[in-house]
């Protein structure tokens, strides 16, 4: 279609450079669940010297396996995260039940809650990160726009957007996920006129997963009006999906 406002006889052709950034300012793919409306409050920080006796620290530790419980169940923490954290407090509620059963006149259960940091260093080391994402055009096989160093094994992606594209009652604004390989997940999100998709290191969140939905629905509406007539020239366009890659989750 011709852009009315335009003297050129021919559109402009698509670019293959990256554009120049601002100087300042793995099957089909899995559905992800709707965004929850409530984000739990913590119950007590690790090593919190709220612990006065055996039975308060096996309390603590009850609501903190239920605070782990209900973070999975609001997806802000992925499964590898919830198994990690939710078994360490397993160990410690169990030692302590064994150490009461011993001695019951015993301190030795005020060491088993005082460390601290072995809960954010599980959770951390068990977050999904963002590996590579790749902008499409429904028109064209071929990325718009992709950055990172790890990439998913050739064609995976296209293979994807093949089925996708062909789907006749496709939902709009559609968010998959799919495992590759042995532990690397991808993600994919869809809307009328192109597609996101991000290879993790492990499987996302689904608070990760509605951020890479919303920054694809905020690319389409930044350039709209390029996506509907197709004249894809990434120098003119913006990338929001630019900041998985650039400063991660």
């Amino acid at each position: 279609m011709d852009d009315p406002t335009s003297n050129r006889d021919n559109p402009p052709t698509e670019s293959k450079r990256s554009p120049i950034r601002p100087a300042a300012p793995q099957s089909a793919p899995q559905s992800v669940p709707p965004e929850p409306s409530n984000t739990p409050a913590p119950p007590f920080a690790e090593g919190d010297a709220l612990t006065t006796s055996p039975t308060s620290a096996l309390n603590m530790l009850r609501a903190k396996m239920e605070f782990v419980a209900d973070e999975f169940a609001q997806g802000n923490i992925n499964r590898a995260q919830f198994n990690a954290v939710y078994k360490r407090y397993s160990e410690q509620r169990a030692i302590i039940e064994r150490l009461i059963e011993r001695n019951p006149d015993s301190d030795a259960w005020k060491q088993v809650v005082s460390l601290k940091g072995q809960t954010g260093f599980l959770r951390h080391h068990f977050e999904a990160q963002p590996l590579y994402f790749a902008a499409y055009h429904k028109s064209s096989p071929k990325p718009i726009m992709s950055e990172g160093k790890s990439p998913p094994p050739e064609g995976v992606i296209t293979s994807l957007l093949k089925g996708v594209w062909l789907m006749k009652n496709r939902p709009k604004h559609a968010l998959g996920r799919k495992p590759i390989g042995e532990s690397h997940w991808l993600l994919l999100a869809v809307g009328d006129f192109a597609a996101t998709a991000v290879l993790f290191s492990l499987e996302p969140s689904n608070a990760q997963a509605r951020l890479v939905r919303d920054l694809h629905a905020d690319f389409e509406r930044a350039n709209q009006a390029a996506l509907e007539r197709g004249w894809i020239v990434p120098e003119r366009m913006v990338f929001p999906q630019r900041a998985i890659t650039e400063t991660g989750f």
